[in-house]
């Protein structure tokens, strides 16, 4: 389910973050993105970044070579989430560190950042209390409360199951995911 939903975090950080999931290899939708974005502080990539995955077609502008040279050029700007699709080889090209899993800090508030394959709206990581939970995996933009944890999956920038090729900005103690063609809101 789609709904306009805006989420107004009650403190603000003057960083600006581009939250990016489910590329799988398509250089045409990772620079449809950072051209809509062009002036970020933060690259989040929410896993499965070169490769289409077996049971996905080929998106449009399937290139993971030049994925890997756009990526490699924020190397220092990039946290980086390891998907179900991405593999140990593609841990050699790219030139930025990728996790299983990251908790980042936003002015007090913790976001677990995942792909969506292990944790998701089902499955909360229980370790540690976050505020707040963002991946990708299932390709569907939704927002979820669960036992007071906010689950956003953002969905897919290149193969969505919503229709909606998604990304997000968190900015000035805002997130919010858009329609890369409409800039609808999601």
């Amino acid at each position: 389910m789609i709904s306009q939903f805006v989420i107004y975090f009650k403190w603000v950080n003057i960083m600006k973050y581009l939250i990016l999931t489910d590329i799988h290899g398509s250089s045409h939708f990772l620079n449809l993105a950072l051209e809509k974005v062009n002036d970020f502080d933060k690259l989040i990539l929410l896993g499965d970044i070169l490769y289409h995955g077996p049971r996905n077609d080929l998106p449009k502008g399937y290139n993971p070579k030049e994925v890997i040279q756009i990526l490699n050029s924020y190397k220092d700007k990039i946290t980086a989430i390891r998907g179900n699709c991405d593999a140990n080889v593609d841990l050699m090209v790219l030139d930025f560190k990728i996790s299983q899993n990251s908790i980042i800090d936003y002015n007090g508030k913790k976001i677990f950042l995942t792909h969506g394959d292990i944790y998701d709206k089902n499955n909360i990581y229980k370790e540690e209390k976050n505020d707040f939970m963002i991946y990708g995996h299932h390709h569907k933009n939704e927002i979820n409360i669960v036992n007071d944890l906010c689950c956003i999956n953002l969905g897919s920038l290149s193969i969505p199951k919503d229709n909606h090729h998604s990304y997000a900005v968190l900015e000035n103690g805002k997130y919010i995911s858009f329609d890369l063609f409409s800039d609808e809101i999601l």
